[in-house]
């Protein structure tokens, strides 16, 4: 049952997420500095969204006989293409946040994840391109297009709390950010 209600809520953020798409506005920034990871995923997700579409025309033509069979489908082909949609507009309007007030970076990766690290147990962050990623124990990789570009290794672990509410321990931390540059520079500054 838990599960289920998880599941909900992730379909309720997403729909969430492309009201704040259509409406222009970011989720959680607050009065943080906001680093995209979107940019180079959107054409992907077009494309995605353009394949659903024709897909959802085909099976429109091939079961235009069955009536029950085509609404069936065609409500399923479309919430699809909703939900590609909301999931590229999910990784717009929910950008990795940096607030050097509150003494936070939070790293995130569409509705799925959504990791705070306070500022203090930053040790090292560094710009590092990497496109393979091997699953280790305390290390969280939140690659986009399977790449990160940010690596912190932390003094103390945080907590990360998965898709379906395990959670774990992590003291590594890679992400990507468009501009992994300029995240680098100001996450040092705000370590000061």
């Amino acid at each position: 049952m838990r599960v289920g209600w998880l599941l909900v809520r992730h379909e309720v953020r997403l729909l969430a997420s492309l009201a704040l798409w259509v409406a222009r506005r970011t989720h959680g920034t607050g009065g943080g500095v906001a680093f995209g990871y979107a940019r180079g995923q959107g054409s992907m997700m077009a494309g995605f969204a353009f394949v659903c579409v024709v897909e959802t025309v085909a099976l429109s033509v091939l079961l235009r006989d069955w009536p029950a069979v085509h609404a069936a489908f065609l409500f399923l082909d479309v919430y699809t293409i909703v939900f590609v949609v909301a999931l590229h507009a999910s990784s717009v309007v929910r950008p990795h946040v940096l607030d050097p007030d509150r003494g936070t970076l939070r790293i995130r990766r569409y509705v799925h994840v959504d990791l705070l690290v306070p500022l203090g147990r930053v040790g090292a962050v560094r710009r590092e391109l990497r496109m393979t990623h091997e699953r280790a124990d305390g290390e969280l990789d939140v690659e986009v297009g399977s790449q990160t570009s940010v690596t912190l290794e932390l003094t103390e672990p945080v907590t990360h709390v998965g898709f379906l509410g395990r959670s774990r321990e992590v003291r590594v931390v890679r992400f990507h950010a468009d501009d992994p540059d300029g995240l680098v520079r100001a996450l040092g500054r705000a370590r000061v």
